[in-house]
């Protein structure tokens, strides 16, 4: 199983360095005809397989796209779900890893997750993959739509090596672009990716800024609040993703300490004050910490 990489600490420092729902066509979002949309309530981001423990009132979902996943889809029809993509990584795990490796389309280990390598997003071998299997085959087993990671890692890799990773930002807002093509009616929910963001305005739904304001260090263990100038950073350029389309709906993940409830309702009620649709979890995302659950527990 895919663990989550934790934004904010390498990569993302670089660049920032450098539906089911309702089908009102007059909400904001629906510009795209046919598609299901609706502004979320709830976000809850979830990597583990133990899905009797989602609650009820969860309207945006997010879950590794997996075989015993699919009862859990067709049940919650009152739920938006999307299906987990990485753009720019791909984990060893993942069962098209030794064909992407033979193809010679991937490149080093992450160096703060060693399991996922880097792949080539200029890549047709990659795009032809993601658009006429991957992609479809989440479709198929019933989710709204689909969840794009890892774009910060497109970013980083060019700012890194302009020379040998030249494109790889236009070559990831292309990539989008053929996926809303491909795909007009689903919801599509980007990671960051704000070097990408500026060449995309329309083409996706919903805005995922990771670590805004807290993150988790796996070196000592220890859970941290980001420098206010961090933060600031990551916010301006989340509004102005929305300016450049005011139907967009912004999301925020942090991770804290889940024995720390008042830490957890502090963070999200600054989030909320942002107008972000706010989830805090642990790195792994293996534990469900729902916002309700923090806000009765805390005087």
């Amino acid at each position: 199983m895919l663990n989550r990489r934790v934004v904010g600490i390498t990569l993302a420092a670089l660049v920032a360095a450098a539906l089911r729902g309702n089908s009102d066509p007059n909400l904001p979002g629906t510009a795209h005809a046919g598609k299901l949309y609706r502004q979320q309530q709830s976000l809850l981001i979830y990597y583990g397989d133990r899905y009797d423990m989602i609650p009820d009132d969860a309207t945006l979902i997010i879950i590794e796209d997996r075989e015993t996943a699919g009862p859990f889809i067709r049940r919650r029809v009152e739920s938006t779900t999307l299906g987990y993509v990485s753009i720019a990584e791909v984990h060893s795990g993942r069962p098209f890893y030794s064909r992407l490796r033979s193809k010679g389309v991937l490149g080093a280990p992450n160096p703060a997750w060693p399991d996922a390598h880097f792949v080539d997003i200029r890549s047709e071998v990659w795009r032809n993959l993601l658009l006429n299997e991957i992609i479809p085959s989440i479709l198929k087993n019933g989710y709204q739509g689909i969840f794009l990671d890892t774009l910060d890692s497109a970013e980083a890799l060019e700012l890194q090596d302009p020379v040998k990773s030249k494109g790889m930002i236009a070559a990831a807002a292309d990539l989008i672009r053929s996926i809303r093509l491909a795909f007009p009616s689903i919801i599509i929910m980007v990671n960051r990716g704000y070097a990408i963001l500026p060449q995309i305005p329309g083409e996706f739904d919903y805005l995922l800024g990771e670590s805004v304001r807290s993150t988790f260090n796996p070196a000592t263990g220890a859970y941290f609040r980001r420098a206010e100038q961090d933060i600031e950073w990551q916010r301006a350029r989340m509004l102005e993703a929305r300016d450049r389309d005011p139907s967009l709906q912004l999301f925020s993940l942090d991770y804290w300490d889940p024995k720390d409830r008042a830490g957890l309702a502090a963070l999200y009620a600054e989030a909320r004050a942002d107008g972000f649709v706010p989830y805090i979890a642990t790195p792994d995302l293996m534990q469900i910490v729902p916002e309700r659950l923090v806000s009765e527990r805390v005087p």
